[in-house]
């Protein structure tokens, strides 16, 4: 009897421990398939390509921008330097066509061009004078600073000079050249 008390025993333990072992059996969870150290490089490799050509670009976004950027500041300083102001014969008082240059001017002097101090050379044409074209020259150009002051321009920015008929854009003798002579030039320091 104590032999069948011991067979008894051993399947009592045994067939718990087969059930339990046959109904936890793990489930298989699906993996992602395992990459190769070459398709790892290669993917490594693209991810840095893709990053470098990102990069590149938007370098070269930024360079242009600058490159853009300087062109225009280059055209806005001939601009001012390039427009001159004209005055009616033996005159100083400014027209309205010379006030609206100079207040775009004052503009660029208070914006972009806020570091530059600039002359005005006041010029006239060949009638009169020597003396009195120099004077006519100075007036001319004392005009123009005082109207550029009177839009916000420190007047320390400013000087002006008059070369009176000493340098005219038009050599020739008649109303047209005079009306070119008759006028105030912009020179940035």
């Amino acid at each position: 009897m104590k032999k069948n008390h011991w067979i008894v025993l051993a399947l009592a333990l045994i067939l718990p421990t087969m059930m339990f072992t046959v109904s936890c059996a793990k489930k298989q969870v699906a993996a992602e398939p395992e990459m190769t150290p070459a398709q790892e490089q290669s993917m490594t490799d693209t991810s840095k390509a893709d990053a470098e050509a990102a990069e590149k670009a938007r370098l070269e976004s930024e360079r242009l921008q600058a490159e853009e950027a300087q062109r225009a500041k280059m055209a806005a300083r001939e601009t001012f330097a390039n427009t001159d102001i004209y005055f009616d014969f033996d005159s100083s008082a400014l027209l309205p066509a010379a006030q609206e240059i100079l207040s775009q001017k004052a503009d660029y002097l208070l914006g972009e061009g806020s570091g530059l101090n600039i002359i005005i050379e006041g010029n006239c044409d060949e009638r009169g004078t020597e003396a009195y074209n120099l004077a006519l020259g100075e007036r001319r150009a004392e005009a123009a600073k005082a109207f550029l002051v009177n839009l916000g321009v420190n007047a320390s920015r400013i000087n002006t000079i008059s070369f009176g008929e000493e340098k005219p854009v038009d050599p020739a003798h008649n109303e047209a050249a005079w009306a070119k002579n008759r006028r105030d030039h912009f020179v940035i320091k």
